[in-house]
């Protein structure tokens, strides 16, 4: 119930339409030095000898050199020039606005859904800002997935005020990392690092351009390493109190070897600006999620299909355990890699593939980020002892990882599709098909086609994937005929692209 209440607060920090902002002005005095530089100290009561006053200037001298802060300077220097700005121009449904975010089973969802239905079939232009870096001198660029989330066109806007249109080569939202790329060659790329090797306590800089003021600096510490947040559990998220507020988004979080460890992506706040909570995706994941998302369009993840839970000492002291950790696995999906490799509810998973599990938390990015169909083994604790189990990994189904190709903007269509499901299959009767997720202004909504709407064919070829998709749209034709499922009626719909 708390999760649930505190889910609300968190904030993606992306700057969308008009913004107002309140310049906050103070003055600060650090003891013994004025903000300006200048000597300064208080009136006292009674004078000190030259002496006394001598031997204090010394010590003050040596503390001073003992908590010297760190200079920044050469970090931004060298990397901010790969810092980018990224606008994004699209559409988003009325719905989203006019509509409560209701459950279909809730008693107010069909009134809502009656009375304000019809506002969703219409779209409202929507423009943003967020950041991004380089990764690499032929144009690709990371940020987040919910920067360009809706967008018919990104505009990537460099420090020596360069501008490209962007194509958004793929976004994958579990882990909220997208992937763009603009035509050139040559360009300024950041010094990539290492999120593991990261320690909390140590000095990080943040860059990006928070209410759209580009290339703005912003410094901390990491604050905490693998955060689980609500519904964010494919990430082991790197908490920081760099200021990071809307407009940083996508931005990337540099350590003091000026490599990037993270991409700033939300914030958690009950003003919806920056309260000191920071957190920033590991560059470790999203180096990983951007080289699938590059090679293949999409991203495959791993599953081994159990619920779990966090082990406290009244757990631990129930099941045997010294100390409570591990992974608590509280329910096992029928048929899954786990009920084959014979876990039963009330495992306790101590280590994936010789990682120890301190909490719950730590398994779900372990075992997501393993190739589906490869084997990985457990250590688990049952009924006081512990014993090694090895299991083959299944594939986390509907994914929410799409290519652009397919997708608003970059598609000759202007559709979002995934392959359907089995039970979907059974249900539509079709040996394959795409499912429409996402219909935005081009061809197809001109067509008419519709979210919910299942592709079968184009121009008489059968599409059971988006490569088949692809392919039957790799040619000239100006107009396409597609078979489409609609309910339990099938109807072939003429769309011209030019």
């Amino acid at each position: 119930m708390e999760s649930t209440r505190l889910t609300k607060y968190f904030r993606r920090s992306m700057v969308v339409g008009a913004v107002t902002v309140a310049t906050l002005t103070g003055v600060y005095v650090v003891h013994g030095k004025s903000p300006i530089g200048e000597a300064w100290c208080a009136p006292s009561a009674t004078k000190t000898a030259p002496a006394a006053m001598a031997a204090t200037a010394a010590a003050a001298a040596v503390d001073r050199r003992l908590v010297a802060l760190p200079d920044f300077t050469e970090i931004v220097a060298r990397q901010g020039p790969a810092v980018v700005n990224i606008s994004v121009n699209g559409s988003r449904k009325a719905g989203a606005f006019g509509m409560p975010q209701l459950d279909p089973n809730d008693p107010f969802y069909e009134f809502f859904r009656r009375f304000q239905g019809p506002q969703s079939r219409e779209r409202v232009p929507i423009q943003g800002q967020g950041s991004g870096f380089i990764i690499s001198g032929d144009g690709y660029v990371l940020t987040n997935a919910h920067v360009v989330d809706d967008a018919d066109e990104v505009t990537v806007k460099l420090t020596d005020k360069r501008e490209f249109k962007a194509k958004v080569v793929g976004v994958d939202r579990p882990t909220d990392v997208a992937v763009l790329k603009v035509e050139a060659q040559g360009l300024p790329t950041v010094k990539i690092g290492s999120s593991e090797n990261s320690r909390v306590g140590e000095w990080v800089v943040a860059i990006g351009a928070p209410f759209g003021f580009e290339n703005s600096v912003t410094a901390g510490i990491v604050s905490a390493k693998s955060r689980s947040l609500p519904d964010e559990g494919y990430v082991p998220y790197l908490q920081t109190d760099v200021a990071i507020n809307p407009g940083n988004s996508g931005g990337p979080l540099f350590n003091m070897n000026g490599e990037v460890i993270g991409i700033n992506s939300q914030i958690y706040s009950r003003s919806g600006g920056y309260q000191g909570l920071s957190f920033a995706i590991p560059i470790d994941v999203a180096m990983k999620v951007q080289r699938q998302l590059i090679d293949h369009g999409k991203v495959s993840r791993g599953r081994i299909g159990v619920t779990i839970q966090d082990v406290n000492q009244d757990l631990a002291d129930t099941f045997g355990l010294d100390k409570p950790v591990g992974a608590l696995v509280s329910s096992v999906e029928k048929n899954s890699p786990a009920q084959k490799a014979g876990l039963d509810a009330g495992d306790i998973i101590l280590k994936f593939n010789g990682k120890s599990i301190t909490r719950s938390s730590e398994l779900p990015p372990l075992v997501s980020e393993q190739a589906p169909g490869s084997t990985a083994t457990m250590t688990i604790w049952r009924k006081g002892k512990s014993r090694d189990i090895s299991l083959r990994l299944a594939e986390v189904p509907n994914q929410q990882a799409r290519g652009k190709d397919d997708e608003a903007g970059g598609g000759k269509l202007g559709l979002a599709v995934r392959p359907l499901t089995a039970e979907e299959r059974r249900a539509a009767d079709a040996e394959g098909g795409l499912l429409v997720e996402n219909v935005v202004a081009g061809p197809a909504a001109r067509a008419g086609i519709r979210p919910g709407d299942i592709i079968l064919s184009v121009n008489g070829e059968q599409v059971a994937s988006i490569e088949q998709l692809r392919k039957a749209l790799s040619g000239n034709e100006k107009q396409l005929a597609l078979q489409i499922q609609r309910g339990d009626g099938r109807m072939f719909v003429a769309v011209r692209i030019k």
